[in-house]
């Protein structure tokens, strides 16, 4: 068994995959034993040509293909498949390692035996100290706002922009970097792959606290985090993130509390011209039926 195994999804943006394997064979220490698992979501034909043509022909680093893109959570437990580690990273594309992230992460969870899921430090391509970890997306977000949240209940809810310098126990850390103990990672299912997009970390990371694992960011590793690049943004991304979050709302909570949710965006997206396109979306339940994963067809 090796320490650590790193999954990482290509879809369309083979540069970046690469420029993201190549990171973390440079940066990553050779006390290590590890492997890099890549994930082909299913790209077109030249992005995929030309990922497969400038791969790492080396024995740890594999390359697998997907025949159907299965979004973002679907993706990784087809790459988690291969891995045989006591620690699984699942990294974006996007997401470059500036130091030795993996000997960090994993010194730190050999002796924090409580912590389920670490994350790394994210900063901008202009090395700008950008958001690593959110809070739950529930009634008092929705009412009250992230920044009265942080203000009275800091303990629950820290500063999500501020540089944070010592690790810190957050409700879910970034979905660009996700470092996981094996073991807990399978108790909890792994990722849901009804989820295309969006949310996945905020479930997950619900479903460990269920079985009294954290989720910490640990500051001293850190990672360039390309905003945007592996998904882009769209009306159809946008509510693809929409019908995520009730999914995961619904799933998770008490139907009270859906029920709130959904009302609370009904009235709210009334008043938000930005926003009528999603009405239609929360008034019918925002089923995911209406997902882009419904949308996807095989190609050999």
């Amino acid at each position: 068994m090796k320490d650590i195994s790193v999954i990482i999804i290509n879809y369309n943006t083979a540069k970046y995959t690469l420029e993201c394997v190549q990171s973390v064979l440079e940066h990553t220490s050779t006390d290590l034993s590890f492997d890099i698992i890549v994930v082909d979501n299913n790209s077109e034909a030249d992005d995929f040509k030309h990922l497969e043509t400038h791969f790492p022909k080396e024995d740890h680093v594999s390359l697998h293909r997907s025949i159907i893109n299965t979004g973002f959570g679907g993706g990784n437990m087809f790459g988690a498949q291969f891995a045989k580690s006591k620690y699984l990273l699942f990294l974006n594309n996007d997401a470059m390692l500036k130091n030795d992230c993996l000997g960090i992460l994993h010194r730190y969870m050999e002796m924090h035996s409580n912590v389920g899921v670490s994350s790394a430090q994210n900063y901008d391509e202009f090395n700008e100290h950008v958001i690593s970890f959110d809070h739950d997306k529930g009634i008092r977000k929705l009412v009250f706002g992230r920044s009265f949240l942080e203000k009275n209940f800091s303990k629950k809810h820290p500063k999500r922009k501020k540089k944070h310098t010592e690790p810190i126990t957050v409700n879910f850390v970034n979905g660009a970097f996700m470092f996981f103990r094996s073991d807990v990672f399978g108790k909890v299912g792994g990722f849901d792959t009804n989820i295309f997009l969006y949310f996945e970390e905020m479930d997950i990371c619900f479903r460990m606290r269920q079985l009294g694992f954290t989720s910490v960011l640990v500051p001293e590793a850190k990672i360039l985090h390309y905003q945007g690049v592996s998904t882009g943004m769209s009306k159809q991304i946008s509510k693809e993130g929409f019908l995520s979050h009730i999914y995961v709302i619904k799933k998770n909570y008490s139907y009270v509390k859906y029920a709130f949710i959904r009302f609370y965006y009904c009235l709210t997206f009334l008043i938000k011209p930005k926003k009528w396109f999603l009405l239609p979306t929360i008034l019918k339940g925002a089923h995911l039926s209406e997902s882009l994963k419904q949308k996807q067809k095989i190609k050999f």
